[in-house]
Order: structure tokens, then sequence, then C-alpha cells
């Protein structure tokens, strides 16, 4: 069976929206899934599932956790083929662009509209990059979050509904993930 990393978007911050990793595997596994593992907290998820297709296995997953978690639950799934190419860009941009700050990676369902990747590209903040690149925008930051301009940008909001990821968390489940599939 093939193994996917499923990213969950906007789940366990603050009060609302509480949905813990005991409850995200017993949804992953309501859905088909095997093999479930987790990672922090913030909604990583490795799993086989008979399903060929990302886009089944995404709708499945989202249909389970909505109805375990009681609210919509977006998710973003990779085979773990997928997360190693878009891991590995994410290092190369790292080391091009060697932030002294954050580097965000913001993962989408499917890839950006050309115009929207256009404008994300022409923006122009010192100490700040954009890359996007198939399904993911790679956001590198001197500064960080919080001050960023990039990031509060309507250009990277016009991408699309995603759900962000530090590089560190992305190299952490590939390197954990990604030579199991």
């Amino acid at each position: 069976m093939p193994t996917y990393v499923a990213f969950l978007r906007a789940i366990n911050l603050g009060r609302t929206r509480k949905f813990p990793k005991d409850a995200i595997r017993a949804a992953t596994e309501a859905a088909g899934g095997s093999d479930v593992e987790t990672y922090i907290n913030t909604g990583n998820v490795r799993l086989t599932h008979p399903a060929r297709s990302v886009a089944k296995v995404q709708a499945a997953l989202e249909a389970a956790y909505a109805d375990a978690a009681g609210f919509e639950v977006p998710t973003v799934v990779f085979t773990t083929t997928e997360l190693a190419a878009l891991t590995a860009r994410a290092e190369e941009l790292h080391v091009e662009h060697d932030p002294a700050g954050q580097h965000y990676v913001t993962l989408y369902a499917a890839p950006p509209g050309a115009e929207a990747v256009e404008a994300a590209h022409a923006l122009e903040h010192e100490g700040e990059t954009v890359v996007v690149d198939g399904r993911a925008a790679y956001v590198l930051l001197d500064g960080d979050i919080h001050t960023s301009k990039v990031m509060a940008s309507k250009q990277l909001t016009a991408l699309g509904r995603g759900t962000a990821r530090t590089v560190k968390v992305l190299r952490t489940v590939t390197e954990k993930w990604c030579g199991q599939g």
C-alpha cells in the first residue's frame, strides 16, 4: 500500500479547534489508514492507505477528521516521494538564501494559479523572499513571522488556503517517514 504524509490545518490553536493526536490517529484509521504515526500535536500524520490517489486520501481524511473533531479540518496530502522532493527544494532554498531568521513552507492541496504565483514572486521586502514551486510556497525571512510583510501580504493569501510548517518540521518528518515509503 502507498505511504502518505498528511498535514492538518488550523488545529490545536487556542481553546477551540482541539484535535489531539490520539483522536487524529483514530480518525485516520477510520478513514482507511493504517500504520498511522503522528509527529507533534500540530497535525503531521504518516499513514498507508489502499487508495492510489492523493485526492482520494485527502477526501477520506477530511471527512473522517470533520466527523471526529466536529469541525472542518483542511488537510494537505503528499506521497512520501513528493514530500521528499519538496523538502529537498526547501533545503536548496535555505542554503541559497541563508535566512538569519525563519524559513516557513506553506503547503497546498493544489498548485496555486499562475497569476497568484506571479504576484507573490513580485513581492519585494528587504530580508524577505518568497518562492512558489508546485504545491508549496517557501518564505525565507531575515526577521520573524510576526513582523513579516510577506507573510501578512494579500499576495501570499491569494495563493490559496494552505498550512504552514517550518523547514525544521519538514526536515524532521521527511527524515522520519520518507525512507519508509
